[in-house]
């Protein structure tokens, strides 16, 4: 598994995570989701410089231009609910793609562990396809694990990109652990060294899912 980190080079990219982490700026839900949004377009542009093109003519009102474009549209997968505005971002670089939607989430228990509940999914097939599945936050790396391991249940993709804004030191280190697929690439924001005791990110940013669409009573 490949793992590219684009944050912390001196792009705009850098300026929106700023934004997304900043508690003042949290304070306004539709500049949240609009900065995931901006998020989720920046690494669409990056990952489409790995997808297969190839030359087509287009007639312009002068003539002829032969113009390299997409061979293949990708597939978007997100994880609900906070991965909604990263997904739009994307949708709105990839305007042809398929979507596939995964619902999961954290199940606590007693002793405030929790695990991961897997629902439902709706998706096409994904045999010989380029997937991105895309969630803001990768804390404990179960989610995604498990995500993963569902898009496997569609089809045999060619490739899949794996897509978070902020990460924690521990959850990279469990999916390069559990993912050993060299069609896998993992695209980060950022690394933080920290989680606490509910394993959320430190500092990272909070709850995306409740900063972008308000506060929910967590399952048990």
């Amino acid at each position: 598994m490949e793992i590219i980190v684009t944050g912390n080079r001196h792009s705009i990219l850098d300026q929106y995570l700023a934004e997304i982490r900043d508690h003042r700026i949290q304070a306004d839900p539709l500049r949240f989701r609009e900065n995931l949004q901006r998020l989720g377009e920046i690494f669409a542009y990056e990952i489409s410089k790995t997808l297969p093109y190839e030359t087509r003519e287009v007639i312009t009102p002068l003539g002829v231009a032969a113009v390299p474009q997409l061979a293949v549209q990708p597939v978007l997968a997100t994880i609900l609910r906070a991965g909604l505005p990263m997904h739009q971002g994307m949708l709105r670089i990839f305007d042809h793609a398929e979507n596939c939607f995964i619902s999961a989430y954290r199940k606590y228990t007693e002793d405030h562990s929790f695990q991961i509940e897997f629902e439902y999914m709706s998706s096409p097939s994904l045999d010989g396809k380029v997937v991105i599945l895309s969630d803001p936050m990768l804390a404990s790396g179960l989610s995604m694990e498990i995500s993963y391991h569902a898009l496997l249940s569609k089809g045999t993709p060619g490739h899949i990109h794996l897509v978070s804004l902020i990460a924690s030191r521990q959850g990279v280190d469990y999916l390069r652990d559990k993912i050993h697929d060299e069609r896998v690439t993992l695209w980060l924001g950022a690394i933080d060294e920290g989680l606490n005791a509910k394993s959320y990110i430190v500092p990272g940013l909070g709850d995306a899912g409740d900063l972008a669409y308000g506060a929910k009573i967590d399952s048990k």
